[in-house]
C-alpha cells in the first residue's frame, strides 16, 4: 500500500508563514510526480506546485515568488514553503504523488487526505 500524509497546516495571518511537508510511504518502486494542489470550498481543485517527470517544477500564477516546492534527498518527502500568505491562499491543500509499483508498472496517482491551512485578515 501507499499512504501519502500531509502535515504543517494551520491558522496563520496575512503575511504569515507555512510550512507543509508530505512524506510517502509504502512499497513504491519510483515517484515520478510529486506535487501539492488546494480547493477551498465550493471551487475547483488547482495545481499550486509540482515536480515534474523531467525534474523541472511548476508553479501556479498567484503563488510565484511566494511558495517553494522542495524534495528530500530521499525523494520521498516534499515541503511547501508558504510565505506572504494571503487570505485568498485559504483552502485544504492535497499532496498528490504518480507512483509506480514495479519498474515496468503502470502509474498510479495518489492523494493524501488534505490538510487545512487558513489565512486570516
Amino acid at each position: 500500500q501507499v499512504r501519502l500524509v500531509e502535515s504543517g497546516g494551520g491558522l496563520v495571518q496575512a503575511g504569515g508563514s507555512l510550512r507543509l511537508t508530505c512524506a510517502a510511504s509504502g512499497s513504491i518502486f519510483s515517484i515520478n510526480v510529486m506535487g501539492w494542489y488546494r480547493q477551498a470550498p465550493g471551487k475547483q481543485r488547482e495545481l499550486v506546485a509540482r515536480f515534474n517527470d523531467g525534474a523541472t517544477t511548476n508553479y501556479a500564477d498567484s503563488v510565484k515568488g511566494r511558495f517553494t516546492i522542495s524534495q528530500d534527498n530521499a525523494k520521498n518527502t516534499i515541503h511547501l514553503q508558504m510565505n506572504s500568505l494571503k487570505p485568498e491562499d485559504s483552502a485544504v491543500y492535497y499532496c498528490s504523488a504518480d507512483v509506480q509499483l514495479a519498474e515496468r508498472g503502470p502509474q498510479y496517482r495518489y492523494w493524501g487526505q488534505g490538510t487545512q491551512v487558513t489565512v486570516s485578515s
